[in-house]
C-alpha cells in the first residue's frame, strides 16, 4: 500500500506545510486612487521601513496627507521621513508613485499594476525592476524583469526605482538551519528528499534499480500520488539540448 507521498500530504493542508501568515505585516499594495489623481498629486511621508517574514524585500509604510496609508515594497534609496508624491503631477524621483503614462521612457520602475487599481503586481521581489520602453496608442510598453515586453494601461501606477535587497540571493546560507527557517516562513517543506532516493512503495520514482525509473512527464489530470515530475509538459527539454550541441 505504501504511504502518501509529499504532494498528497501537502494538499491536505496540515500545519507542517502551512505558512505562519499570522506573522505577516500587511499586503504590499497601493491605496485606492482618489478622484482626479491622474491630473493632481497627493503628498505623503515614509513613516517606517520594516521586514516581513517570508518576503525578501523590505516594506515601507507611507502615510498620505489625505489620511490614507499603505505598505509598499521599498525601492533602493528611500529612508524614514522622506517626502513622497503620488499622482500624475508627481516628480520623477525615487520612491514617488506615478501612472506609467506620465513616466518618461527609459525610467526604471517597480511594483507595477497590471490593471488600474489592482494595487501592483509586477516587479515586487528584491532587486527587481522594469523599464519604460515606449508610449503608444495601445498603452505603455514596459520591459519586464524576464526580458519580455508587455503593454499596460497608461493609468496603471508604478513606483520609481529598483526594489531594495538586490544582493540578497548572493549571500550564502552557510548552514542548513538558516535555509530551514526561510522555507518555514514561506510555508515550504525543507529539506526535500529526491524521489529516486525513496523506496518504490513511497514514491512513483522510488527504487534502487535505475531501469525501473518511470517517464517524468505526467498528465495534468493525474490523481494525487501519481502527479509528480514534469506536469503536463510538452517536452522534457532533452531534445532541445541535443540540437544545440549538434549546432
Amino acid at each position: 500500500m505504501g504511504k502518501r507521498i509529499r504532494v498528497q500530504r501537502r494538499g491536505r493542508g496540515g500545519p507542517t506545510f502551512r505558512a505562519a501568515t499570522h506573522k505577516r505585516v500587511a499586503p504590499a499594495r497601493y491605496p485606492p486612487p482618489p478622484k482626479n489623481i491622474y491630473e493632481s498629486v497627493v503628498k505623503g511621508v515614509v513613516e517606517e521601513i520594516l521586514h516581513e517574514p517570508g518576503r525578501g524585500a523590505p516594506l515601507a509604510l507611507i502615510r498620505f496627507e489625505n489620511g490614507e496609508e499603505c505598505y509598499v515594497v521599498a525601492p533602493e534609496g528611500i529612508y524614514t521621513g522622506q517626502q513622497v508624491e503620488m499622482g500624475g503631477n508627481a516628480h520623477v524621483d525615487v520612491g514617488n508613485i506615478m501612472p506609467v503614462g506620465k513616466i518618461p521612457e527609459g525610467t526604471l520602475v517597480c511594483n507595477i499594476e497590471l490593471k488600474p487599481g489592482d494595487g501592483g503586481k509586477i516587479a515586487k521581489s528584491s532587486g527587481a525592476y522594469a523599464t519604460i520602453i515606449a508610449h503608444t496608442p495601445q498603452g505603455t510598453m514596459i520591459k519586464l524583469p524576464s526580458g519580455k515586453t508587455k503593454y499596460v494601461s497608461d493609468q496603471c501606477f508604478a513606483t520609481i526605482g529598483v526594489v531594495s535587497g538586490g544582493g540578497r540571493t548572493e549571500k550564502p546560507f552557510l548552514k542548513a538551519g538558516a535555509k530551514f527557517h526561510l522555507m518555514r516562513a514561506r510555508g515550504r517543506k525543507y529539506p526535500r528528499t529526491r524521489g529516486r532516493a525513496m523506496v518504490a512503495a513511497v514514491h512513483p520514482y522510488g527504487s534502487s534499480k535505475r531501469s525501473a525509473r518511470k517517464v517524468t512527464t505526467v498528465s495534468r489530470n493525474a490523481p494525487p500520488g501519481q502527479k509528480v515530475g514534469l506536469i503536463a509538459a510538452r517536452g522534457t527539454g532533452r531534445r532541445k539540448k541535443r540540437l544545440k550541441e549538434s549546432e
